[in-house]
């Protein structure tokens, strides 16, 4: 227990400081590519945790359990030697006046340098600067340095900021109390269940699970600008309460059949296992970093990120600290059943409250945001008015 509570405080840590830097470090266009492929480098890690298991296990018992805990030693290594070169994001840099210092890095990390200065001036106005003001070093207004953030998300918020942090940390919960956890990390347990009982075999097991969740993660990055955020959402959510309802009855049938061997379940729970991953890992797994990093105005963007981040580890903690003394209290097959309950919800919460994101500009989305269940209606003015702009043009 006390290495998972120690190891959850590390990972809610990184997550929000590695999210808020990326969120406020890549232009706006480059943000879906910055969150997959971090995500993507997420799950290449988890998949080479599980192959080096079976490799580890091999050992004799007193050194394997060893090296599974050293060689996760190794990776923070590289990752403290490359923060030593990692640059300030331009947003801090601008809150402490370092103007100059921020241009140099936005020149860096833009996609152009007219991109550049546009970046610039959306942090200058967001921090109170005149827009004129070029000096390499400024003096920055008290108000702008943050502290009327937090009134501004939960004080006094606007119908507009309110419906954004909803979304924004509701979309977190969902990702994880749908218990994707519990499947991925309990995969061996669930495999126990079904018959499998060689310790090789279940660690083979897991290794398709990781390589389920990578293989569809990238079907996600060619789907994702032709099909939009929210069709791949829905769609993510629908298939993993499915699977989730079909693991659930399949291990209860397993459960009651008193080690009678039911062919059919013990595929279904297998089947409904990879499944599981492969819907949650083809949208609910990387559009969600994606949609919160979108939704977010810039002013807001470093805490809104951050709350949803500790949101979802919050939660992914949760799960796999009650998962246990869940599946004893109602059966594992209950457990499951349970996990679809939410999932469910889930889905319910982002068809009525989740709009469409993709290809629109973040005066956009904002306009977007603030009606809460009758968003539609002002996508199609949204919509109607551009027509009629076009429409216009000579």
């Amino acid at each position: 227990m006390y290495k998972k509570v120690c190891k959850l405080e590390f990972v809610i840590l990184c997550c929000v400081q590695s999210m808020g830097y990326d969120s406020t470090l890549v232009s706006f266009l480059s943000n879906f590519w910055s969150l997959v492929i971090y995500y993507l480098i997420c799950l290449a890690g988890v998949l080479l945790g599980y192959v080096s298991n079976v490799v580890f296990s091999k050992l004799p018992t007193n050194l394997g359990w060893r090296f599974m805990l050293g060689f996760g030693a190794v990776p923070p290594i590289f990752l403290a030697l490359g923060i030593l070169i990692m640059p300030e994001s331009p947003r801090w840099l601008v809150m402490q006046g370092r103007l100059g210092d921020a241009r140099k890095v936005l020149k860096k990390t833009s996609d152009s340098l007219e991109d550049a200065q546009l970046r610039l001036a959306d942090i200058k106005e967001a921090a109170g600067l005149p827009l004129d003001c070029n000096d390499d070093v400024v003096s920055v207004p008290k108000r702008s340095r943050g502290q009327d953030v937090w009134k501004e998300l939960f004080l006094h918020p606007s119908p507009t900021v309110l419906h954004i942090l909803l979304v924004g940390i509701g979309i977190h919960f969902f990702q994880q109390a749908s218990g994707i956890d519990a499947v991925v990390l309990y995969s061996p347990r669930i495999f126990e269940k079904v018959g499998i009982k060689n310790v090789t075999d279940k660690l083979l097991v897991t290794i398709a699970v990781g390589f389920s969740k990578t293989i569809f993660t990238l079907v996600t990055t060619f789907l994702v600008d032709k099909v939009g955020r929210r069709v791949l959402l829905l769609t993510s959510s629908g298939g993993l309460v499915i699977s989730l309802l079909s693991l659930s009855i399949g291990l209860t049938v397993i459960d009651r059949s008193h080690d009678e061997k039911v062919t059919w379940a013990i595929a279904l729970c297998i089947v409904a296992t990879l499944t599981s991953v492969a819907f949650f890992s083809m949208g609910m797994g990387p559009i969600v970093w994606v949609y919160c990093s979108e939704i977010f105005p810039l002013r807001l963007r470093a805490q809104g990120c951050g709350l949803g981040v500790a949101m979802n580890r919050f939660m992914s903690g949760v799960v796999l600290m009650t998962f246990i003394s869940l599946y004893k209290s109602i059966t594992i097959g209950g457990a499951f059943f349970l996990y679809t309950i939410i999932a469910l919800a889930g889905w319910i919460f982002f068809y009525t409250l989740l709009p469409e994101t993709q290809g629109r500009t973040l005066e956009d989305v904002e306009e977007l945001f603030g009606t809460f269940f009758r968003w539609r209606s002002t996508s199609n003015e949204l919509k109607k008015k551009k027509g009629s702009s076009v429409g216009l043009q000579p």
